[in-house]
């Protein structure tokens, strides 16, 4: 049966006025005048309209996260890397938010995920007053933004739960305005901030708890800058699951003597597929630049990943990880994880599965110069239904004398392996029977002995491990903060 078509709707006036009206710009000049409006210009440049009618929560993301600046560390299309809804399903898989739309929750974890500081409060975690005065904060600022997610009835607006950037402030008149990411339904409109409260005052039906808002900022580094949780990958619920339930429990009730002993009883269970969990990121490069110097934006992005992948290569477990690997024969060959990573690079360009594609050859070559910053460049020629594509990626290496063949040192098991078991949270060996071996174990993995940057590192997957495994629960409406370790 066909379905009857819309263009648009009228906005309910009052209680919202229409920002393009000649109302809505004299309120729009009263709060420029009066310096609350100094957010408004970077969300406008990057505003969207949602592109399907339940992705009012990853549209408002998007659009808060493309105006802070923040590098999404992987591409959206071509060359380019850049926050989309299609790129936010780490939390809940976007087929789920097609259907039946994202709670508070989740968002508030996406954003994490993301990389943003998050600050999330329902309005039973708050009040008014203080609501009022954080819209404030974010309308005199640049470096903060809020989103607010609330009912659309209270307004007289057709639809229920809705979210939406907030884009200024009147103080004045204490209106607040809202910029509808629903474009297709209602503009960006003014409404009284005491009717905005009373609109996220109110329960939300799929999880029973009120709705809210949230004030997200840059952090100080973009996270996962080498390494990543490939939350896309069907495995990544099994393998998370034995990461921090069944390794506890494998350390605990067996004897083991010795750090090798140890590696042996969590290798031997690790489900085969733990190197499509956690990740190294690499660029992708357009293939007709491959022979040409690096650009200064890459040469800087690859600088920084050559000192965290060296500083991984200095750790005292990545000796004892490397030493044990040897001794039982594993393998992850430059052949194997160059192919591995064309493929990863095929499903970013075009947004089909890496199963979906088979690399039929790969060449490996060195990127360096006097004065450039030296990296492998990855060539493959990736097949899919029959259709050849080329894929160029950029990784670092730490490969002095760096030469095509074996000899071309970057990220691959060992280095995978290692940065997973930092990443578990410490009191994973607690139960350790061997007390010197568990100080031993912990030492190996203290957090004090990592230099800066791959603390940081370490600490953005402890906190996405420890997200996903919130998100796994159900218990994403329950805590809004990112882990602390």
């Amino acid at each position: 049966m066909a379905m009857a078509s819309l263009y648009r709707r009228s906005l309910p006036s009052p209680p919202a006025i229409d920002f393009s009206s000649s109302e809505g710009k004299k309120i729009f000049n009263e709060a420029l005048q009066k310096g609350t409006m100094e957010g408004f210009f970077r969300l406008i440049s990057y505003f969207q309209t949602q592109s399907e009618p339940a992705y009012c929560g990853l549209a408002s993301l998007s659009v808060v996260l493309n105006a802070l600046s923040i590098d999404p560390g992987r591409k959206w299309k071509g060359p380019w890397r850049w926050f989309d809804e299609s790129m936010l399903d780490c939390c809940e898989p976007l087929e789920v938010v097609k259907e039946k739309g994202i709670s508070f929750g989740k968002v508030v974890c996406l954003a994490h995920c993301s990389g943003a500081k998050v600050e999330a409060f329902r309005t039973n975690q708050t009040t008014i007053d203080d609501f009022r005065k954080l819209v404030m904060k974010c309308s005199t600022s640049e470096n903060c933004h809020m989103i607010s997610t609330y009912h659309r009835g209270v307004f007289k607006q057709t639809g229920s739960g809705h979210f939406s950037p907030i884009g200024g402030y009147n103080a004045e008149r204490d209106m607040a305005l809202i910029l509808d990411v629903a474009r297709f339904k209602y503009p960006p409109h003014w409404v009284p901030l005491k009717l905005l409260w009373e609109a996220m005052d109110s329960i939300d039906d799929s999880t029973g708890k009120r709705r809210g808002f949230m004030l997200i900022s840059r952090p100080h580094r973009e996270p996962g800058l080498l390494y990543t949780l490939s939350c896309k990958d069907e495995s990544w619920i099994s393998i998370a699951k034995y990461l921090k339930e069944d390794v506890p429990r494998l350390v605990s009730s067996q004897q083991v003597d010795s750090v090798e002993k140890i590696l042996s009883v969590v290798f031997k269970s690790l489900p085969s597929n733990f190197n499509t969990f956690i990740r190294w990121v690499a660029e992708l490069r357009i293939a007709e630049v491959t022979k040409q110097n690096l650009s200064a934006e890459e040469k800087s992005r690859l600088n920084l990943k050559q000192v965290v992948l060296k500083e991984v290569h200095e750790t005292e477990l990545f000796k004892h990880i490397s030493k044990f690997l040897s001794t039982v024969g594993y393998e992850d060959s430059l052949t194997y994880a160059a192919a591995k990573a064309c493929c990863q690079g095929a499903e970013i360009l075009s947004g089909c599965s890496s199963k979906e594609f088979c690399c039929r050859e790969t060449c490996v070559t060195c990127v360096k110069g006097p004065g450039e910053a030296e990296g492998t460049v990855v060539t493959g020629v990736v097949v899919r239904d029959g259709s050849e594509q080329n894929v160029d990626l950029l990784v670092p290496s730490t490969q002095t004398n760096c030469e095509c063949g074996p000899e071309a040192n970057f990220p691959a098991g060992n280095d995978v392996f290692t940065v997973l078991l930092l990443a578990l949270p410490p009191q994973t060996w607690s139960g350790i029977k061997d007390q010197a071996l568990m100080q031993e174990m912990k030492q190996l993995i203290s957090m004090a002995s990592l230099p800066t940057m791959l603390q940081e590192e370490v600490l953005h997957l402890r906190r996405q491990l420890q997200l996903l495994k919130r998100c796994q629960e159900n218990k994403e409406e329950e805590d809004f903060a990112a882990p602390a370790f």
